[in-house]
């Protein structure tokens, strides 16, 4: 059955099928290759886009500036302090004014209520760059790393997550997991599971099994056993600085070591990060909170530069699969 997303906003993975969500990855493939190749098309020509970013990024902004551009779209960038969204205008006001000069909306910030209100209202689709309940893009990217790296279909794949079982990654992957069938392991402190809402949890696992997928949320380091793939965040997010010593503490026990990938028995296990990463004392935030003795490194510097790890062609990955949502959604 052809899949046609034309119109189509990108919000969530839940918004779409596994035959969906294949669809965009074998695209984003494909359109990787292409790059490769020196092959750059004119899906997004004559088309404009608008970025708005509330939260700061290196990749999604690169990515989707990147991507469009590649495509032949022209690119417009408005931050926080470069917008009266939320200020003086509201934000129904705005998506209907930005609808009227855009050909598609991205937007990167905190509440999901926001990139759903962006969509109800602009009249164009709207694709979500992050929010505080959800990463899409970013899982595309990290499903065409596994595809590249792994020899299993997906629907064999173990992904285990050692950290903030509840933040929006470890929910992003639940439903991605999910949605294409795979074992999905949220590896963390039972009192920050507890904190997961009950009735997504109810959804996704409901969807897990309707697909043949399996959704596990245990603190039990030994579920690391036979994982393909050990995935990684940083332990305290935008916004969430003050904790950093209570949140290091914590999750301590699950930072990823040499003896964490040994322990998962297999040989070849990748280790992906979303990126940013404290691996090292290299930046000014590592060397800060060093200096107070807190160590807030979730992963090793052997590891996170070791031959498991795949996070820069992760990271490259953002531009292809995000490309691959651009030009489903508004290419010609």
């Amino acid at each position: 059955m052809a899949v046609n997303l034309k119109g189509r906003s990108f919000l969530t993975l839940m918004d779409f099928t596994p035959a969906e969500i294949r669809y965009l990855l074998d695209l984003g493939h494909d359109l990787k290759a292409k790059r490769r190749a020196g092959i750059c098309g004119e899906a997004l020509k004559g088309k404009h886009i608008v970025l708005l970013f509330e939260k700061t990024s290196t990749r999604t902004r690169c990515s989707f500036e990147v991507a469009a551009t590649q495509e032949g779209a022209h690119v417009t960038f408005l931050d926080a302090g470069s917008s009266q969204m939320g200020k003086k205008e509201s934000l129904e006001d705005s998506a209907k004014v930005l609808g009227r000069f855009f050909d598609g909306i991205e937007y990167r910030g905190y509440e999901q209520s926001a990139v759903e209100g962006l969509a109800k209202w602009s009249g164009v689709p709207v694709w979500n760059g992050l929010t505080d309940a959800d990463h899409p893009t970013q899982i595309l990217a990290d499903m065409m790393t596994i595809e590249e790296h792994c020899a299993k279909p997906l629907n064999k794949v173990k992904v285990v997550f050692p950290g903030d079982v509840r933040n929006n990654m470890s929910r992003a992957w639940m439903i991605g997991a999910a949605k294409m069938g795979m074992h999905y392991v949220a590896l963390g402190p039972e009192s920050m599971a507890r904190e997961l809402d009950g009735a997504f949890l109810k959804e996704v696992f409901a969807v897990a099994r309707a697909n043949g997928g399996l959704i596990e949320i245990t603190d039990d380091m030994n579920s690391v056993k036979d994982a393909d793939v050990l995935y990684g965040d940083i332990w305290a997010s935008m916004g969430e600085e003050a904790l950093i010593p209570d949140r290091a503490k914590l999750l301590a026990p699950y930072r990823v070591t040499e003896e964490t990938l040994e322990a998962t028995g297999n040989p070849e296990v990748l280790y992906l990060h979303c990126l940013p990463s404290f691996h090292d004392y290299e930046t000014k935030v590592g060397k800060e909170w060093q200096e107070k003795n807190v160590d807030i490194r979730e992963v090793t510097d052997e590891v996170f530069r070791g031959r498991h790890s795949v996070v820069f062609d992760e990271a490259e990955n953002r531009m292809h699969s995000i490309k691959a949502v651009l030009v489903a959604t508004i290419g010609r």
